[in-house]
């Protein structure tokens, strides 16, 4: 239960809930890539819009947070996350490089995560990152659950299990480039968020990166 104080935020049961739906919903998303007539694109935006939705209706306060991160120096929010998206895409070019040269399956495992795209039209899948799955990512992983799990676990407790969860739901792809590319990202962006606690920045630099990552300059 909520301790006095917080009834607006989510019980731990809730909370343990959603953790696991989420869990759940993106493992088996990463594990076959298409639900029936959806790909996974649409998939992950199905995911990502009923996620964030248990956490608006679990967190009574996330609603008014929000709007108040938006309201509340957005320019320079959106001018951190923009710089943030260069540096870790800047991160994602060393990285490759070194990948390719140390692990022989760096390639195809790179190769993968690009061929998730094959059959997409790019416009759609841009419009999807940019409107949908970029932002909604961050307000589901850390403006809810990173924010949540640290009110209980403390701000590193927070991060460190939001981070191993985020990299988890991965592994079921069998792509280790992609779980190790789900890791970085998972301390990158929940280190940001620790430091800022702004889910509109959050939602800015992922949005910026993945777009540069997957339509405007693929690596």
């Amino acid at each position: 239960m909520p301790v006095k104080g917080d009834a607006r935020r989510p019980a731990s049961a809730a909370l343990a809930g959603i953790i696991i739906l989420t869990g759940v919903l993106f493992a088996l998303l990463f594990k076959f890539h298409r639900l029936g007539p959806l790909d996974f694109w649409w998939w992950m935006g199905l995911n990502v819009f009923l996620v964030a939705g248990l956490g608006f209706a679990a967190d009574g306060d996330y609603a008014a947070r929000l709007r108040s991160d938006l309201r509340t120096g957005f320019a320079r929010k959106a001018g951190l996350g923009l710089v943030s998206a260069v540096v870790l895409y800047g991160l994602f070019a060393a990285g490759r490089l070194a990948a390719l040269e140390i692990f022989p399956f760096a390639a195809s495992g790179i190769a993968s995560v690009y061929g998730l795209k094959t059959g997409a039209g790019i416009a759609r899948v841009a419009l999807l990152v940019g409107l949908l799955i970029g932002p909604g990512e961050e307000i589901v992983w850390r403006g809810f659950l990173q924010e949540n799990l640290g009110r209980r676990l403390g701000r590193t407790g927070g991060l460190v299990l939001t981070a191993l969860v985020y990299a988890g739901v991965h592994i079921g792809s069998g792509n280790t480039m992609l779980v190790l590319a789900a890791a970085v990202c998972g301390v990158f962006w929940g280190l940001l968020y620790t430091a800022w606690r702004s889910p509109v920045l959050n939602a800015v630099s992922h949005t910026a990166w993945a777009l540069m990552i997957f339509i405007i300059r693929p690596l």
